[in-house]
């Protein structure tokens, strides 16, 4: 059954890529030994009639090289379109049917066909029509029917026994070497365009080898750089080249993405523009190319040129061939030349008159930066002294007299009710957490139980009986040493939220002004000096190996602690914040304009 579906695979409305992975797929499945030329033979056999004229001119010699060439005939046809369904199989035609075709294609010849569009009519303006010979390439006749049979390479043999290979086309073409035009760029000033299509080369390499060829062509009078690729199924114009050039920009057609021009991961393709360009005093052509913000250059030129002009592309040279009017146009690649830059002056000339800003866009440092390929930055700065690590005897002075707001531990007893205590207030009929406790080394378990005991001392927590509990968790410091905290998502998820503001980092930097002396001061375990109101300790239960606890002072990790804490900081700094000090979080930042008001602000 299943050789009988591989031996009457057809392609039908199916692409090539869907046909080949069913022909894949089945000949996996039956245990058939055909050669690969009779596998390669089978699969030609499967494609529309068409593709399957269109492989007649190669000789694959495995399935994969004949996938390849049919999907490359396939997408060419799509993208020149062409109408590549009608070569599908069709039953045979009565002279009913026959005489309804003539019918049907008389009718289509007649007024009623609808007008082509530009872009067909610019393709259709330099293809021939005629049939052209793949042999001798001249027109009117097929390979078969080629009466250049003779025209083959021949070998002769001299006596000295060296080879010399020639082909008999050379003789014949070199009377006609004044109407070759070798067309290796135009020259002029040049839009800036990063350089980005050379590759880096070894020593015993030939430059030609790695590299596609690129050169210049005239677009508006402006110079600008093109790429030839093979590989590309479109051709392309850089979106800042159709700027800078004012092309006329239109909707596409039919836009689709790609995810290889630039660094980007994916471009929309959905405008086009119809650029006229020359390239030598002769070739001067004029094509619809995608607008896509492409690095390379400004100008791609695909396989549908290639196509469209019928080019022949020398490998060893790296050169492309093909005919223009009555003129043989032959595209010489560019060598990349390295220009040396200019020396830096050692002193820099103001000019006399200076303008009112000095701010540059970031467009146009871009693009300075760009034509340059290099950047100098010069920052102006007042002299100063040092900055050593000595405290100011003024301030010393200041810090020796509130001694007792700096001690070096901090009470090991609970802090006093404030006006300000930590509430938790819970969502009505909300479901509580009980989760489990996280499993955790050995060394783990002995660093929480350490942290658990030393709270336990401090009165900060205590053995609770809740009806809720979530699990607690070691958080590395910046020093190496472990933060307990206490995984509070569940008990947060069903926690009404304050809307205290917290401060903005940059309004905070705004107050600042034009303060010259600063200095910071940081709180200890801020957190720890809040209470949690009476009632609401139960809420705050966490588990770990050794039991159920609960804080009576505010933990990391809930919900609303942020707006608590900055509550109680602006309750307690309210009449100097704005003035000398801004305050977020456990941060106090002191800023004055002279050292004599920097002493005062801080006592």
């Amino acid at each position: 059954m299943i050789y009988n579906k591989l031996q009457n695979l057809r392609q039908g409305s199916r692409t090539v890529d869907e046909y080949a992975e069913e022909f894949s797929l089945l000949l996996t499945r039956t245990e058939i030994h055909d050669s690969q030329i009779q596998l390669v033979a089978r699969f030609i056999g499967g494609l529309r009639q068409q593709l399957q004229n269109a492989m007649a001119q190669f000789d694959p010699t495995s399935i994969s090289e004949a996938h390849r060439r049919a999907a490359t005939f396939e997408q060419q046809a799509k993208s020149s379109n062409w109408n590549y369904t009608s070569s599908r199989a069709k039953p045979p035609e009565t002279a009913t049917s026959t005489a309804s075709t003539s019918a049907k294609e008389t009718n289509e010849t007649g007024q009623n066909r609808p007008p082509a569009t530009e872009e067909q009519t610019l393709r259709r303006s330099t293809r021939q029509t005629a049939i052209r010979c793949y042999s001798c390439g001249e027109p009117g006749h097929r390979i078969s029917a080629c009466p250049h049979t003779s025209r083959q390479g021949l070998v002769i043999d001299d006596a000295s026994g060296d080879h010399e290979v020639y082909d008999s086309q050379e003789e014949e073409t070199d009377d006609d070497d004044d109407m070759v035009h070798k067309t290796s760029g135009d020259t002029g000033h040049m839009l800036v365009l990063r350089r980005s299509c050379f590759t880096p080369r070894r020593q015993d390499e030939h430059w030609l080898r790695t590299n596609i060829i690129r050169s210049t062509c005239t677009i508006n009078g402006r110079v600008c750089t093109f790429v030839i690729d093979s590989g590309s199924c479109r051709n392309v114009i850089s979106n800042d080249a159709v700027t800078k050039l004012g092309l006329t920009r239109e909707k596409h057609p039919s836009p689709y993405t790609l995810g290889w021009l630039n660094d980007s991961a994916t471009v929309r393709i959905s405008e086009r523009a119809l650029v006229s360009f020359s390239i030598g005093p002769y070739y001067k052509d004029r094509m619809y190319c995608d607008v896509a913000p492409m690095d390379i250059s400004h100008l791609l030129l695909g396989r549908p040129w290639e196509f469209d002009r019928k080019v022949m592309h020398n490998g060893a040279d790296n050169t492309y061939q093909f005919m223009w009017n009555t003129h043989t146009i032959v595209l010489l690649p560019s060598k990349e030349t390295v220009t040396p830059l200019a020396p830096v002056p050692t002193t820099l000339t103001l000019p006399s008159t200076t303008k009112t800003s000095l701010i540059c866009s970031y467009k146009s440092f871009q693009t300075e930066f760009k034509a340059a390929g290099v950047a100098f930055a010069l920052f102006l700065s007042a002299i100063s002294a040092p900055v050593t690590g000595q405290i100011p005897l003024d301030i010393e002075h200041v810090l020796n007299e509130f001694q007792d707001v700096f001690p070096a531990d901090l009470p090991t007893s609970l802090p006093p009710l404030r006006d300000i205590q930590h509430h938790i207030d819970l969502v009505p009929d909300a479901t509580l957490p009980n989760r489990p406790h996280y499993r955790m080394s050995p060394d783990e378990h002995d660093e929480l139980r350490r942290q658990v005991e030393d709270l336990l001392r401090k009165g900060h927590i205590r053995e609770s009986l809740s009806l809720c509990a979530v699990p607690a968790l070691l958080i590395p410091k910046k020093d190496g040493t472990w933060r307990m905290c206490v995984d509070s998502q569940a008990i947060n998820k069903i926690t009404v939220r304050y809307r205290f503001p917290i401060p903005r980092l940059d309004d905070l930097l705004d107050q600042i002004g034009l303060a010259m002396i600063f200095s910071k001061i940081d709180l200890k375990s801020g957190y720890h000096q809040i209470r949690i109101r009476p009632g609401d300790e139960w809420k705050t239960a966490f588990k770990t190996r050794e039991g159920l606890f609960e804080w009576l002072v505010m933990p990391f990790g809930l919900s609303n602690a942020p707006s608590t804490f900055m509550r109680i900081m602006n309750q307690a700094l309210r009449p100097f914040i704005g003035k000398f000090a801004v305050v977020y979080f456990d941060d106090i930042l002191i800023f004055s304009a002279s050292p004599t008001e920097h002493v005062a602000h801080i006592r």
